[in-house]
């Protein structure tokens, strides 16, 4: 689960605490020396796994912990960081946010965040970048801003497919819903344009384990720098060092070693593409 900044780190809500099962249970069996002993019977065998007091103890037990694990699970489902599925459109209902066709638990749990934080009148970044956000559900992100003093609201728009590059079909969807009459303020001039892409090529030199299989390794480096690289370069994620090569370092590779790279600050109206990624085998090694 990718939470919003909004909803990263904050505190577990206050549940049933106890989910230990042994716990429960020698709760359970103490309770029912304590009522054996206030009828007048003496109850010496609750050490006997086969005694019958104590077997019905561990299935009480047993249901009782999943009962809690169960009440923890339904409470937890109403709360915005942990609600999934049908708990999670039941809650965007309270905000007026429907889910998309296709939209997943994460992106509509951003987009109902962008909802509470833009519930103005009108004309907050929040409240357009909301409305950009849903238009669509190709719309993986927005961006916001003006250019100096210029009063011009300018809406870049970062497609989940294309490589990130907004078609003119999504460009007039979000456009005609930031257009509407009951979204943009009177005096705000809006444009819409896809974000842009600022191009960047990887160069690395890496060392293998002994017995990995070459093929086998740089297939995972490009597969593993791929996919981390479509879901966490959003507008104004930063390229950094560290995080290339925490990617390049997959099961197989002794060293990795970037040539030639620095970190890349973006800006917020922009979104990083990967480019061209080489990778040279310098040899092996423990």
């Amino acid at each position: 689960m990718d939470l919003p900044p909004e909803l990263a780190g904050l505190p577990e809500p206050a549940l049933v605490d106890d989910l230990s099962y042994a716990n429960i249970k020698t709760a359970f069996i103490a309770r029912l020396k304590a009522e054996f002993d206030a009828v007048g019977i003496d109850y010496d065998v609750d050490m006997l796994q086969t005694d019958p007091g104590v077997i019905l103890m561990q299935v009480a037990a047993y249901i009782d912990t999943n009962l809690r694990q169960r009440i923890n699970e339904a409470i937890k489902s109403w709360f915005l960081a942990y609600a999934r599925g049908g708990d999670l459109d039941v809650l965007a209902q309270w905000y007026d946010v429907t889910r998309m066709v296709g939209e997943t638990d994460d992106a509509l749990r951003s987009r109902i965040v962008l909802a509470i934080k833009g519930r103005s009148p009108g004309g907050t970044e929040d409240r357009y970048k909301f409305i950009a956000r849903s238009a669509d559900v190709r719309v993986a992100d927005a961006s916001v801003y003006r250019v100096g003093r210029d009063p011009t609201v300018h809406v870049a728009v970062f497609s989940t497919d294309n490589s990130g590059v907004a078609d003119a079909t999504l460009l007039a969807k979000v456009d005609a819903a930031l257009q509407s009459s009951a979204v943009r303020m009177v005096n705000d001039t809006i444009v819409v344009a896809s974000a842009a892409r600022q191009a960047g090529t990887i160069t690395a030199n890496y060392w293998l384990l002994p017995s990995a299989n070459q093929v086998v390794v740089e297939a995972a480096m490009r597969a593993s720098l791929a996919a981390a690289w479509a879901a966490d370069m959003v507008l104004g994620r930063d390229v950094i060092r560290s995080w290339v090569l925490s990617k390049l370092q997959v099961a197989g590779v002794q060293k990795v070693e970037l040539v030639g790279f620095a970190d890349v600050a973006i800006p917020s109206n922009q979104a990083a593409a990967l480019g061209a990624v080489t990778l040279n085998l310098v040899g092996r090694a423990y």
